[in-house]
């Protein structure tokens, strides 16, 4: 289950700290310019060490392009790339060798497959959405020529959220700060909580949320392969990710049908809706309205306190964890889940025939 999509596909590769993080993508439709500075922007975005909100580990995080890619074009052959590992610190963890860390994938890798690499979570660390990044950058500049956009923010951190709707929000405000919220006063109240977390060893959680513009009505399939259940499935897939939502979500209870049904009109010859709680998909394919959703992310598990867990062997134990760790996985992750979003979108407008590249003789 290393492979994502069903037409524009991504096979990803790699540990934390082995040589390299790496991806194939396959399906990617061939005569589009990849432009290589938005790529790597794209997973600058990603980068640890890129403020004293995240991890200190320092990577540049280089893409290499090794394959699919001629005179700057893509040419429907898989892509293949690599971003190598350049700042491990692997004697961080000899210790956790025989340990299983609280909330972590140790035990359950261990169960699983009777062997398991601890040099920073291995195959289970969030480090491996640096090949999501890549192909999701891949992704949008094939849906930016489809006039599609996607764009992700931090609405929560703790108890601290956004009141609104994306609707009240400049979302080119976004990257103007370290925690990637739109609103310059919760960014600031985020920021402070997250730094006094940090200061005690702990972690904390919070949401991302995501709209996308652009999607034409008819994405989608019915019944198993509903388009908000494929957004539900990319998006859980990311490390930490514990819930998901689209639309109204879970206050959709709250409303009685009466108000809560999204009614059509005859909007100047098109066909439109006054309200948008369905969040742009109805039946489980979109209605032409923008796409929107929360993911709901866990406190980072491994905190610098001492906690209490057992070894191989069952024996109870007090763990302190050494090594370099986010606080929050939350501004770091708004890349990843437009990356899954805009890889999901195009795997699915591909399936209905709708991308409507021009291959250029």
């Amino acid at each position: 289950m290393n492979v994502f999509g069903n037409i524009f596909k991504l096979t990803s590769f790699g540990e934390s700290h082995g040589t390299a993080i790496g991806g194939v993508i396959d399906g990617c439709p061939p005569a589009f310019t990849l432009d290589m500075d938005f790529i790597q922007s794209e997973l600058d975005r990603r980068r640890p060490g890129q403020s004293e909100l995240t991890t200190s580990r320092k990577e540049t995080d280089k893409v290499e392009i090794l394959s699919g890619i001629y005179e700057g074009r893509t040419t429907g052959m898989p892509i293949g790339f690599i971003v190598r590992n350049e700042n491990q610190h692997s004697d961080d963890y000899r210790s956790l060798k025989d340990v299983y860390r609280p909330s972590h994938a140790d035990y359950t890798y261990q169960m699983k497959y009777g062997i398991r690499d601890p040099r920073g979570g291995g195959r289970s660390s969030a480090r491996e959405t640096i090949a999501r990044c890549v192909a999701g950058a891949v992704a949008k500049l094939v849906l930016r020529k489809n006039d599609i956009n996607i764009k992700a923010y931090t609405s929560q951190i703790g108890n601290i959220r956004l009141e609104g709707s994306y609707l009240d929000y400049d979302l080119d405000k976004t990257e103007t700060n370290a925690v990637r919220c739109p609103d310059e006063r919760k960014a600031t109240e985020m920021e402070a909580l997250i730094k006094e977390v940090k200061g005690q060893g702990d972690s904390i959680g919070g949401v991302v949320a995501c709209v996308i513009k652009g999607v034409p009505p008819g994405v989608g399939e019915p019944v198993f392969g509903k388009l908000h259940a494929a957004l539900g499935g990319a998006m859980l897939s990311i490390n930490a990710a514990k819930g998901f939502e689209y639309g109204d979500g879970f206050d959709a209870p709250l409303y009685r049908g009466s108000e809560h049904n999204d009614a059509f009109f005859n909007d100047n010859g098109r066909i439109s809706v006054r309200t948008n709680y369905s969040g742009g998909i109805q039946g489980g394919i979109s209605n032409g309205q923008d796409i929107y959703f929360r993911v709901a992310f866990k406190s980072v598990a491994t905190l610098l306190r001492e906690q209490n867990t057992v070894d191989r062997d069952g024996h109870e134990i007090l763990l302190e964890a050494r090594g370099r760790h986010d606080p929050t996985v939350i501004p770091r992750a708004v890349p990843v889940v437009e990356a899954m979003a805009a890889m999901t979108i195009l795997d699915y407008l591909l399936l209905a025939g709708l991308t409507g590249h021009k291959q250029t003789p």
